[in-house]
Protein backbone atom coordinates (compact mmCIF):
# COMPACT_ATOMS: atom_id res chain seq x y z
CA UNK A 1 0.00 0.00 0.00
CA UNK A 2 2.72 2.38 1.11
CA UNK A 3 4.45 1.80 -2.41
CA UNK A 4 0.83 2.70 -4.22
CA UNK A 5 0.55 6.17 -2.22
CA UNK A 6 4.63 7.14 -2.78
CA UNK A 7 3.75 6.94 -6.22
CA UNK A 8 0.64 9.26 -6.09
CA UNK A 9 3.18 11.45 -4.03
CA UNK A 10 5.99 11.21 -6.70
CA UNK A 11 7.69 15.11 -6.97
CA UNK A 12 8.99 14.21 -10.67
CA UNK A 13 5.48 13.14 -11.92
CA UNK A 14 4.08 16.16 -9.93
CA UNK A 15 6.34 18.58 -11.56
CA UNK A 16 5.22 16.97 -14.86
CA UNK A 17 1.61 17.35 -14.26
CA UNK A 18 2.19 20.53 -13.43
CA UNK A 19 3.65 21.48 -16.70
CA UNK A 20 1.08 19.59 -18.61
CA UNK A 21 -1.08 22.13 -17.06
CA UNK A 22 0.57 24.85 -17.65
CA UNK A 23 0.76 24.48 -21.30
CA UNK A 24 -2.96 22.88 -22.09
CA UNK A 25 -4.39 26.38 -20.52
CA UNK A 26 -2.29 28.99 -22.12
CA UNK A 27 -4.74 31.14 -24.08
CA UNK A 28 -7.70 29.75 -21.91
CA UNK A 29 -10.06 32.38 -20.19
CA UNK A 30 -9.91 32.12 -16.35
CA UNK A 31 -11.36 28.32 -15.39
CA UNK A 32 -12.62 27.81 -11.83
CA UNK A 33 -12.78 24.36 -10.57
CA UNK A 34 -14.92 23.27 -7.72
CA UNK A 35 -14.00 20.76 -5.20
CA UNK A 36 -16.58 19.89 -2.60
CA UNK A 37 -14.14 17.70 0.08
CA UNK A 38 -12.00 18.91 3.30
CA UNK A 39 -9.50 16.45 2.84
CA UNK A 40 -8.99 17.92 -1.29
CA UNK A 41 -8.17 20.69 0.43
CA UNK A 42 -5.95 19.60 3.05
CA UNK A 43 -4.10 18.25 0.10
CA UNK A 44 -4.57 21.54 -2.24
CA UNK A 45 -3.43 23.73 1.03
CA UNK A 46 -0.86 21.39 1.91
CA UNK A 47 0.86 21.03 -1.06
CA UNK A 48 0.69 24.56 -2.38
CA UNK A 49 -0.81 23.49 -5.41
CA UNK A 50 -2.45 26.73 -5.83
CA UNK A 51 0.90 28.35 -6.28
CA UNK A 52 1.76 25.91 -8.63
CA UNK A 53 -0.84 26.54 -11.09
CA UNK A 54 -1.17 29.31 -13.62
CA UNK A 55 -3.27 32.22 -13.39
CA UNK A 56 -6.43 31.50 -15.58
CA UNK A 57 -6.86 28.59 -13.20
CA UNK A 58 -8.74 28.79 -9.94
CA UNK A 59 -9.58 26.19 -7.07
CA UNK A 60 -12.41 27.13 -5.00
CA UNK A 61 -13.97 25.04 -1.96
CA UNK A 62 -16.75 24.19 -1.57
CA UNK A 63 -19.41 22.84 0.99
CA UNK A 64 -16.87 19.25 1.54
CA UNK A 65 -17.31 19.89 5.98
CA UNK A 66 -20.37 18.15 6.77
CA UNK A 67 -19.51 19.19 10.34
CA UNK A 68 -19.39 22.79 9.18
CA UNK A 69 -22.65 22.81 7.67
CA UNK A 70 -24.82 20.86 10.57
CA UNK A 71 -27.15 23.42 11.57
CA UNK A 72 -26.92 25.66 14.41
CA UNK A 73 -30.40 24.81 15.75
CA UNK A 74 -29.92 20.83 15.59
CA UNK A 75 -26.50 21.66 18.10
CA UNK A 76 -28.95 23.25 20.36
CA UNK A 77 -31.56 20.91 20.41
CA UNK A 78 -29.16 18.17 21.15
CA UNK A 79 -28.13 20.24 24.14
CA UNK A 80 -31.60 20.87 25.18
CA UNK A 81 -32.26 17.06 24.73
CA UNK A 82 -30.07 16.42 27.20
CA UNK A 83 -31.03 18.88 29.48
CA UNK A 84 -34.67 17.79 29.76
CA UNK A 85 -33.84 14.17 29.73
CA UNK A 86 -31.43 14.88 33.02
CA UNK A 87 -34.10 16.72 34.27
CA UNK A 88 -36.51 13.68 34.20
CA UNK A 89 -33.75 11.33 35.56
CA UNK A 90 -32.81 10.32 32.01
CA UNK A 91 -28.60 10.85 32.21
CA UNK A 92 -28.20 10.11 28.59
CA UNK A 93 -24.40 9.77 27.35
CA UNK A 94 -23.93 11.68 24.52
CA UNK A 95 -21.24 10.95 21.66
CA UNK A 96 -20.24 13.03 18.84
CA UNK A 97 -16.43 13.45 16.87
CA UNK A 98 -14.18 16.01 18.19
CA UNK A 99 -14.77 18.54 15.56
CA UNK A 100 -18.08 18.54 16.57
CA UNK A 101 -17.54 18.64 19.90
CA UNK A 102 -16.10 22.21 19.34
CA UNK A 103 -18.51 23.56 17.21
CA UNK A 104 -19.61 27.41 18.44
CA UNK A 105 -23.50 28.37 18.58
CA UNK A 106 -24.80 31.45 20.39
CA UNK A 107 -26.22 29.22 23.27
CA UNK A 108 -22.97 26.91 23.69
CA UNK A 109 -21.07 24.37 21.91
CA UNK A 110 -21.02 20.56 23.13
CA UNK A 111 -17.80 20.89 24.89
CA UNK A 112 -19.72 23.90 26.76
CA UNK A 113 -22.13 21.17 27.70
CA UNK A 114 -19.64 18.95 29.06
CA UNK A 115 -18.43 21.69 31.41
CA UNK A 116 -22.00 22.05 32.84
CA UNK A 117 -21.56 19.13 34.05
CA UNK A 118 -23.49 16.48 31.15
CA UNK A 119 -21.96 13.06 30.23
CA UNK A 120 -20.47 14.17 26.74
CA UNK A 121 -18.04 12.20 25.24
CA UNK A 122 -15.64 12.06 21.90
CA UNK A 123 -15.26 9.66 19.92
CA UNK A 124 -13.51 7.94 16.65
CA UNK A 125 -16.44 6.27 15.59
CA UNK A 126 -19.67 5.15 15.52
CA UNK A 127 -18.56 1.50 17.05
CA UNK A 128 -17.42 3.58 20.04
CA UNK A 129 -20.71 4.79 20.82
CA UNK A 130 -21.93 1.10 19.82
CA UNK A 131 -19.49 -0.05 22.64
CA UNK A 132 -20.17 2.50 25.34
CA UNK A 133 -24.41 1.59 24.82
CA UNK A 134 -23.10 -2.00 25.70
CA UNK A 135 -20.86 -1.35 28.47
CA UNK A 136 -23.90 1.13 30.05
CA UNK A 137 -26.79 -1.31 29.56
CA UNK A 138 -28.58 0.80 32.23
CA UNK A 139 -28.00 4.51 30.39
CA UNK A 140 -29.63 5.96 27.18
CA UNK A 141 -26.48 6.31 24.63
CA UNK A 142 -26.66 8.75 22.04
CA UNK A 143 -24.20 9.43 18.61
CA UNK A 144 -24.60 13.12 17.35
CA UNK A 145 -24.57 11.90 14.12
CA UNK A 146 -23.19 14.41 11.01
CA UNK A 147 -21.61 13.37 7.71
CA UNK A 148 -21.98 12.78 3.87
CA UNK A 149 -22.27 9.75 2.27
CA UNK A 150 -18.88 8.40 3.64
CA UNK A 151 -19.92 8.70 7.43
CA UNK A 152 -23.59 7.51 6.65
CA UNK A 153 -22.43 4.07 5.26
CA UNK A 154 -21.21 2.96 8.97
CA UNK A 155 -23.50 4.66 10.78
CA UNK A 156 -26.23 2.79 8.61
CA UNK A 157 -24.39 -0.53 9.29
CA UNK A 158 -23.84 -0.32 13.12
CA UNK A 159 -27.71 0.47 13.00
CA UNK A 160 -28.04 -2.56 11.26
CA UNK A 161 -26.08 -4.42 14.04
CA UNK A 162 -27.88 -2.78 16.81
CA UNK A 163 -31.00 -3.90 15.49
CA UNK A 164 -30.43 -7.40 14.82
CA UNK A 165 -28.30 -7.70 18.61
CA UNK A 166 -32.17 -6.22 20.18
CA UNK A 167 -30.00 -2.91 21.88
CA UNK A 168 -32.64 -0.90 22.88
CA UNK A 169 -30.58 1.70 24.72
CA UNK A 170 -28.40 3.05 21.31
CA UNK A 171 -29.88 5.81 19.70
CA UNK A 172 -28.66 8.58 17.44
CA UNK A 173 -29.55 12.54 16.46
CA UNK A 174 -29.10 12.16 12.41
CA UNK A 175 -27.87 15.10 10.77
CA UNK A 176 -26.43 13.24 7.88
CA UNK A 177 -26.28 14.88 4.53
CA UNK A 178 -25.88 13.88 1.04
CA UNK A 179 -23.42 15.88 -1.52
CA UNK A 180 -24.48 15.82 -5.05
CA UNK A 181 -28.13 18.11 -4.24
CA UNK A 182 -25.76 20.76 -2.71
CA UNK A 183 -23.52 20.89 -5.99
CA UNK A 184 -26.84 20.96 -7.55
CA UNK A 185 -28.46 23.75 -5.11
CA UNK A 186 -25.15 26.07 -5.91
CA UNK A 187 -25.30 25.42 -9.75
CA UNK A 188 -29.14 27.01 -9.77
CA UNK A 189 -28.19 29.57 -7.05
CA UNK A 190 -25.12 31.08 -9.74
CA UNK A 191 -22.51 29.85 -8.26
CA UNK A 192 -20.33 29.72 -11.42
CA UNK A 193 -17.70 27.04 -11.69
CA UNK A 194 -16.43 25.10 -15.14
CA UNK A 195 -15.25 21.97 -13.70
CA UNK A 196 -15.83 19.70 -10.57
CA UNK A 197 -13.60 17.33 -8.33
CA UNK A 198 -15.55 14.86 -6.70
CA UNK A 199 -14.65 13.09 -3.42
CA UNK A 200 -13.46 10.36 -3.65
CA UNK A 201 -14.41 8.69 -0.70
CA UNK A 202 -17.91 9.98 -0.76
CA UNK A 203 -17.69 8.32 -4.58
CA UNK A 204 -16.58 4.72 -3.02
CA UNK A 205 -20.55 4.77 -2.19
CA UNK A 206 -22.72 6.20 -4.13
CA UNK A 207 -20.00 5.37 -7.04
CA UNK A 208 -19.83 7.42 -10.51
CA UNK A 209 -23.39 7.14 -11.51
CA UNK A 210 -23.89 8.86 -8.50
CA UNK A 211 -22.69 12.14 -9.91
CA UNK A 212 -23.76 11.47 -13.20
CA UNK A 213 -26.90 13.65 -13.26
CA UNK A 214 -24.78 16.75 -12.65
CA UNK A 215 -23.14 16.47 -15.65
CA UNK A 216 -26.36 15.36 -17.91
CA UNK A 217 -28.53 18.10 -16.25
CA UNK A 218 -26.28 20.74 -15.76
CA UNK A 219 -23.08 20.33 -18.51
CA UNK A 220 -20.68 20.34 -15.54
CA UNK A 221 -17.30 18.46 -16.55
CA UNK A 222 -16.60 16.00 -13.47
CA UNK A 223 -13.50 14.46 -12.01
CA UNK A 224 -13.66 11.74 -9.10
CA UNK A 225 -9.97 12.20 -7.62
CA UNK A 226 -8.27 10.22 -4.71
CA UNK A 227 -6.53 12.63 -2.15
CA UNK A 228 -2.71 12.49 -3.00
CA UNK A 229 -0.84 15.16 -4.68
CA UNK A 230 -0.72 13.73 -8.05
CA UNK A 231 -4.61 12.59 -7.47
CA UNK A 232 -6.01 16.26 -7.41
CA UNK A 233 -3.48 17.70 -10.30
CA UNK A 234 -4.57 14.89 -12.28
CA UNK A 235 -7.99 15.93 -11.70
CA UNK A 236 -7.52 19.45 -12.88
CA UNK A 237 -5.63 18.81 -16.03
CA UNK A 238 -8.04 16.57 -16.82
CA UNK A 239 -10.75 19.04 -16.12
CA UNK A 240 -8.69 21.71 -18.33
CA UNK A 241 -8.37 19.07 -21.31
CA UNK A 242 -12.54 18.32 -21.07
CA UNK A 243 -12.87 22.22 -21.48
CA UNK A 244 -10.52 23.31 -23.71
CA UNK A 245 -11.92 20.14 -26.40
CA UNK A 246 -15.21 21.37 -25.76
CA UNK A 247 -16.22 17.77 -23.62
CA UNK A 248 -18.55 17.39 -21.21
CA UNK A 249 -18.47 14.12 -19.04
CA UNK A 250 -17.37 12.62 -16.23
CA UNK A 251 -13.94 10.76 -15.82
CA UNK A 252 -13.22 8.22 -12.99
CA UNK A 253 -9.01 9.21 -12.00
CA UNK A 254 -9.81 7.29 -8.21
CA UNK A 255 -10.19 3.86 -10.35
CA UNK A 256 -7.87 2.04 -7.24
CA UNK A 257 -11.00 2.20 -5.07
CA UNK A 258 -14.29 3.71 -6.92
CA UNK A 259 -16.01 1.98 -8.84
CA UNK A 260 -19.11 2.87 -11.27
CA UNK A 261 -22.15 1.66 -9.21
CA UNK A 262 -20.39 2.33 -5.84
CA UNK A 263 -20.75 0.27 -2.36
CA UNK A 264 -23.92 -1.66 -3.39
CA UNK A 265 -24.25 -3.12 0.41
CA UNK A 266 -23.40 0.23 1.58
CA UNK A 267 -26.28 1.76 -0.29
CA UNK A 268 -28.86 -0.84 0.08
CA UNK A 269 -27.92 -0.30 4.28
CA UNK A 270 -28.05 3.23 4.13
CA UNK A 271 -31.55 2.75 2.05
CA UNK A 272 -33.00 0.31 4.77
CA UNK A 273 -32.35 2.92 7.28
CA UNK A 274 -32.60 6.57 6.16
CA UNK A 275 -35.22 8.43 3.77
CA UNK A 276 -34.72 11.42 1.90
CA UNK A 277 -36.22 15.17 3.31
CA UNK A 278 -34.88 18.45 2.42
CA UNK A 279 -32.97 19.58 4.85
CA UNK A 280 -31.00 22.85 6.79
CA UNK A 281 -27.49 23.67 5.84
CA UNK A 282 -25.77 26.09 8.31
CA UNK A 283 -24.89 29.83 5.96
CA UNK A 284 -26.73 28.03 2.86
CA UNK A 285 -30.56 27.06 4.04
CA UNK A 286 -32.81 24.72 2.74
CA UNK A 287 -31.40 22.07 0.40
CA UNK A 288 -33.93 20.00 -1.51
CA UNK A 289 -34.04 16.20 -1.11
CA UNK A 290 -30.34 16.85 0.45
CA UNK A 291 -30.69 15.20 4.18
CA UNK A 292 -31.68 12.18 5.48
CA UNK A 293 -33.74 10.77 8.36
CA UNK A 294 -34.97 7.75 10.10
CA UNK A 295 -37.89 6.07 8.64
CA UNK A 296 -40.74 5.34 10.25
CA UNK A 297 -40.57 1.83 11.29
CA UNK A 298 -36.93 2.89 12.57
CA UNK A 299 -37.87 6.15 14.76
CA UNK A 300 -37.48 3.82 17.82
CA UNK A 301 -33.12 4.55 16.91
CA UNK A 302 -34.21 8.49 16.68
CA UNK A 303 -33.61 10.08 20.24
CA UNK A 304 -35.98 13.04 18.67
CA UNK A 305 -38.61 10.44 19.16
CA UNK A 306 -38.20 10.60 23.03
CA UNK A 307 -37.60 14.27 23.64
CA UNK A 308 -38.09 16.95 21.40
CA UNK A 309 -37.68 20.52 22.76
CA UNK A 310 -38.41 23.77 20.95
CA UNK A 311 -35.30 25.80 20.01
CA UNK A 312 -34.96 29.56 19.21
CA UNK A 313 -34.17 31.10 15.49
CA UNK A 314 -30.81 31.87 15.83
CA UNK A 315 -28.11 33.16 13.10
CA UNK A 316 -26.22 31.09 11.32
CA UNK A 317 -23.16 32.87 11.63
CA UNK A 318 -21.74 35.62 13.98
CA UNK A 319 -21.82 39.03 12.23
CA UNK A 320 -18.86 39.39 9.89
CA UNK A 321 -18.05 36.02 9.39
CA UNK A 322 -18.07 34.55 5.71
CA UNK A 323 -17.83 31.13 6.29
CA UNK A 324 -21.27 31.06 4.28
CA UNK A 325 -18.96 32.56 1.32
CA UNK A 326 -16.76 30.10 1.58
CA UNK A 327 -18.93 27.16 1.53
CA UNK A 328 -19.97 28.13 -1.44
CA UNK A 329 -16.93 28.99 -3.39
CA UNK A 330 -17.25 32.60 -4.17
CA UNK A 331 -14.57 33.65 -1.46
CA UNK A 332 -10.95 31.85 0.22
CA UNK A 333 -10.65 32.72 4.40
CA UNK A 334 -8.11 35.41 3.83
CA UNK A 335 -10.54 37.71 2.58
CA UNK A 336 -12.44 37.45 6.00
CA UNK A 337 -11.41 40.42 7.69
CA UNK A 338 -11.84 37.83 10.75
CA UNK A 339 -9.08 35.07 9.80
CA UNK A 340 -5.93 34.53 11.62
CA UNK A 341 -7.04 37.98 13.63
CA UNK A 342 -10.31 37.41 15.57
CA UNK A 343 -11.02 34.36 14.41
CA UNK A 344 -8.64 31.15 15.09
CA UNK A 345 -8.64 27.49 15.80
CA UNK A 346 -8.24 28.52 19.91
CA UNK A 347 -11.32 31.16 19.53
CA UNK A 348 -12.90 30.00 16.61
CA UNK A 349 -16.00 32.38 15.24
CA UNK A 350 -17.12 30.58 12.22
CA UNK A 351 -17.23 26.84 11.90
CA UNK A 352 -15.17 26.72 8.97
CA UNK A 353 -12.59 27.25 11.45
CA UNK A 354 -13.47 24.57 13.97
CA UNK A 355 -13.53 21.80 12.17
CA UNK A 356 -10.33 19.87 10.58
CA UNK A 357 -12.33 19.78 7.48
CA UNK A 358 -13.11 23.42 7.59
CA UNK A 359 -11.01 25.68 4.81
CA UNK A 360 -10.63 28.34 7.39
CA UNK A 361 -8.77 26.07 9.44
CA UNK A 362 -6.70 24.00 6.63
CA UNK A 363 -5.48 27.55 5.41
CA UNK A 364 -4.62 28.29 8.91
CA UNK A 365 -2.97 25.19 10.07
CA UNK A 366 -0.67 25.96 6.55
CA UNK A 367 -0.36 29.34 6.64
CA UNK A 368 -2.19 29.87 3.49
CA UNK A 369 -2.02 33.65 2.30
CA UNK A 370 -3.30 33.28 -1.01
Amino acid sequence: MTDVLNAFRDRELAQKIVREIHDESKGLDELRFMHVCGTHEDTVTRSGIRSLLPDNIKIVSGPGCPVCITPVEDIVKMREIMKEAYAEGDKIILTTFGDMYKIPTPLGSFADLRSEGYDVRVVYSIYDTYRIAKENPDRTVVHFSPGFETTTAPAAGMLNAVVEEGLENFKIYSVHRLTPPAVEALVKAGTRFHGLIDPGHVSTIIGVRGWEYITRDYGIPQVIAGFEPVDMLMGILLLIRMVKNGEVKILNEYTRVVKYEGNVVAQKLIEKFFEVRDARWRALGTIPKSGLELRKEWRELEIRTYYDPEVPELPDLEKGCICGAILRGLALPPQCPHFGKTCTPRSPIGPCMVSYEGTCSIFYKYGALF
